[in-house]
């Protein structure tokens, strides 16, 4: 929930005019701005490299909700993905796993891009349980989907201690968090599903640690929070993807 509209839109055109200059060939970047600036948004990047996805959305199609906003509403912005069950909204607004499955169908039903954020707090790693906690919120929100039916999906890992803390998860403990994600998407599933859903690492990434957090074999890319705000860090972690990429 940050810059107001004029400001989120002269950050998007610049990542627009950034994105539209580089070899991005093997690489997606998408932005995730707060609704208001999701029209524009949708207008800027549409034939362009730099996709845009809602932060939310409705876990019904249309009526008497108010302050709900529907998945037909966000698609009609131009916008491609949208994010499900971030850690914040987990933890705020109390949004369990059959919540977050109808999410998921209302944006598959609409072919967008769900994007599944799962991720354990720090007194459930210090416990050891932060497998059990990703486990269970997979099973939750992937209830009844067959493999044809989440062949979109994408999942990020958002450890809830290394979000705007300034700490991040070592590459190796994102390293097998990922691999411990795809080896359950490969047992509920199969390996080829497994393979083939891109799972990100969100946690405090920044240009000094994104090019080791992307090199490890299981991470397919980043979730960024606060360095999205800030272009020159924004860009560079692009940059670090492109570098691993090549």
């Amino acid at each position: 929930m940050n810059l107001l509209p004029e400001e989120g839109y002269e950050l998007m055109q610049q990542l627009t005019d950034y994105c539209e200059n580089r070899d991005l060939h093997h690489i997606e970047v998408l932005i995730a701005p707060p609704f208001v600036h999701l029209m524009e948004g949708g207008k800027i990047s549409i034939g362009k490299k730099l996709s845009i996805a809602a932060q939310n959305c409705s876990d019904q199609k249309s009526g008497a909700y108010t302050g709900e906003v529907s998945i037909d509403m966000i698609k009609a912005t131009g916008a491609e993905a949208v994010l499900i069950g971030h850690s914040e909204r987990r933890e705020y607004f109390k949004e369990d796993g059959h919540f977050l499955n109808r999410k998921i169908k209302k944006a598959l039903e609409v072919n967008m891009v769900p994007i599944l954020c799962v991720g354990e707090k720090l007194e459930e790693r210090q416990a050891g349980r932060q497998k059990e906690v990703v486990k269970n919120q997979l099973e939750g929100a992937l209830a009844g989907f067959s493999a044809d039916g989440i062949e979109n999906l994408v999942i990020a890992y958002e450890p809830v201690w290394a979000i705007g803390t300034g700490e991040t998860a070592s590459p190796q403990q994102a390293q097998e968090m990922h691999h411990f994600i795809r080896k359950y998407l490969a047992k509920t599933y199969h390996a080829m599903l497994a393979d083939e859903v891109s799972i990100l690492y969100g946690g405090s990434v920044k240009p000094e640690n994104a090019k080791e957090i992307f090199c490890q074999p299981d991470v397919d890319g980043g979730l960024i929070g606060g360095a999205s705000l800030r272009f020159d860090d924004f860009t560079a972690i692009i940059d670090c993807g492109v570098k691993v990429l090549r």
